[in-house]
């Protein structure tokens, strides 16, 4: 169930029709629409003059995608983590795109907030948002940090809060690959189709029992039939006669 944004986001647009139905069409395939929840953070920008989180937003827009949730939070570790955990909880959020606060200042908490969420961290992506920085800003790449990872199913990717880096983010990584990174997300555990389900358990846990009494039954009567023999007189002289 979608929950409603908390009182300590500092700002917040859900984008999604006043019924919670989706206006964009979800076709089988690699092109079907994805619902995404985006968070800008920073504190000298607000919502409506955030040029990253505007950029985001066109960006997954024109690739067809539907931006479910927006919020605008300040640089604080608790209030980026636990907005960025309420998304993961929303069932309409298939990924989680956030701009700003990556790079090395002090108040740059993203990455510390988001990296104890995820689940398994795609190590890749920073390597090759790395690679492909370089040719376009050289060595001034060192100071630009990006993560991304899984969590519960959900792909979440940090990318700095400036124009071109976003860019480079969405269309160069992210956009060509989400749908296959989505798919290995949520492949079905092996493990799972092998375990029995808990009704097949219980009947077999039933049927245990009731092999045990019908067993206990008739080493019962066994025992039984043995005492009346030996006390039967006519068995006993039988016995005897014999």
């Amino acid at each position: 169930m979608s929950k409603e944004p908390s009182p300590e986001t500092e700002q917040a647009t859900d984008l999604r029709g006043d019924d919670g139905s989706d206006d964009a069409s979800h076709p089988d395939g690699d092109s079907r629409s994805l619902g995404v929840g985006v968070i800008t953070i920073a504190t000298d920008r607000a919502i409506g003059n955030d040029i990253a989180g505007e950029t985001i937003m066109k960006l997954l827009k024109k690739d067809d995608h539907e931006i479910v949730i927006r919020e605008h939070v300040g640089t604080d570790h608790d209030q980026v983590q636990s907005t960025t955990s309420r998304l993961l909880d929303r069932d309409d959020v298939d990924m989680i795109v956030t701009g700003g606060a990556t790079s090395i200042e002090p108040d740059d908490v993203t990455i510390e907030a988001v990296e104890p969420l995820l689940e398994k961290e795609l190590t890749a992506f920073s390597e090759l948002f790395t690679t492909l920085s370089y040719d376009e800003v050289g060595t001034r790449v060192i100071g630009a940090r990006t993560i991304a990872g899984v969590a519960d199913g959900i792909p979440v990717f940090c990318l700095p809060g400036n124009e071109a880096a976003v860019r480079l983010g969405l269309e160069g990584i992210i956009l060509p690959e989400i749908h296959q990174l989505l798919a290995l997300a949520r492949a079905p555990d092996d493990e799972d189709e092998d375990e029995p389900s808990s009704d097949d358990a219980d009947a077999d846990l039933e049927a245990e029992a009731a092999d045990g009494d019908e067993a206990g039954m008739s080493a019962d009567e066994a025992e039984h039939g043995e005492e009346a023999d030996r006390d039967d007189p006519e068995t006993e002289a039988e016995h005897g006669g014999r």
